[in-house]
């Protein structure tokens, strides 16, 4: 018999992300992060014998949604894939109109069966649910390549700026948290094109962690001494995660957020052994020259026709067809 819980703490979280996180932000330690911002986490569990599922949420007047940020590349069930998971995100689902008549989860991957999964347990415990892409997310497979490999197959105007202006700036990429680094990167950031952050001690506390479990990458380029461009990257179960990246638009001529992301790449690649790069949402243009292939992530959005609050937004739904 499963047995479903609520929870007002994301610490319950701590022995079942352990065995199911598959990225940086599926891990209790991420989601603590997000509380301390202020967000009220809604953590719904499912039991049965030993197998257990999760589901990590916040609610805003019947509105249900993602206990997340958009810092986060991905957000999922923490669940096991198959009948058993199965059932259990579909007992929490039942669980949940007692709390919204709206679930709206978002950005999903699909590639590893997790939208999938939400969507048919969602469905049935009898939410009208609908699926759609909300994003992009641009990646690198390897493939066994070396860092020499993978340059050469990338486009020739972006392979001569770093011919011409590699020498023009001196590039670091450090294995832990420094923090006069850190304050160089905020820096940097603050001047940059890049709009205002919106946690920046979230950040600055997520990659003092990832330094200490030895999976920060932090790249910084410096002209006449100078840092004018900055990555933060981490790297874990062979994945490589672009985070932040940013550099001083009034030096913007030397290029040095391409000479910086061609060191970061080389290290992941040649000696991390990295087999997969991913560069996180958006489907901005200037990541095809970096990037080789392209998966969405998706929207679920899930609305529970018992409820008068949801007529409104059902009947949207059917007129867009």
């Amino acid at each position: 018999m499963i047995e479903t819980r609520y929870h007002d703490s994301v610490n319950v979280l701590q022995a079942l992300s352990a065995g199911a996180a598959h990225t940086p932000f599926d891990r209790a330690a991420w989601f603590a992060l997000l509380v301390d911002t202020g967000l009220v986490p809604l953590i719904v569990t499912a039991h049965d014998g030993d197998a257990t599922a999760a589901l990590a949420l916040t609610n805003s007047g019947g509105r249900i949604t993602p206990l997340r940020n958009w810092y986060a590349f991905t957000w999922r069930a923490l669940a096991p894939l198959g009948a058993g998971g199965d059932a259990l995100i579909t007992a929490m689902a039942k669980h949940l109109k007692k709390h919204g008549y709206r679930v709206t989860l978002e950005p999903v991957p699909g590639e590893d069966g997790a939208a999938e999964q939400l969507a048919s347990a969602f469905r049935a415990a009898g939410w009208k649910v609908a699926v759609e892409a909300c994003d992009t997310n641009h990646i690198l497979p390897v493939k066994g390549r070396s860092f020499a490999e993978y340059w050469g197959s990338r486009p020739g105007p972006l392979r001569t700026t770093l011919k011409r202006k590699a020498k023009k700036v001196e590039t670091e990429v450090l294995t832990h948290f420094d923090p006069a680094i850190w304050d160089e990167y905020e820096a940097i950031y603050a001047a940059s094109w890049k709009p205002a952050e919106d946690q920046p001690a979230m950040l600055r506390a997520f990659a003092q962690a990832e330094g200490a479990a030895g999976r920060l990458r932090l790249g910084i380029a410096r002209a006449d001494g100078q840092a004018i461009a900055a990555q933060c990257w981490t790297v874990e179960n062979s994945i490589a995660y672009i985070h932040k990246l940013a550099h001083l638009e009034s030096h913007k001529q030397l290029s040095a957020g391409t000479t910086l992301s061609a060191a970061l790449f080389e290290h992941m690649i040649d000696r991390d052994r990295v087999q997969l790069v991913d560069f996180g949402t958006g489907d901005q243009s200037y990541k095809a020259d970096w990037m080789e292939a392209v998966r969405p992530r998706y929207r679920i959005d899930c609305l529970d026709p018992a409820q008068p609050k949801a007529w409104a937004p059902l009947a949207k739904r059917l007129l867009r067809g």
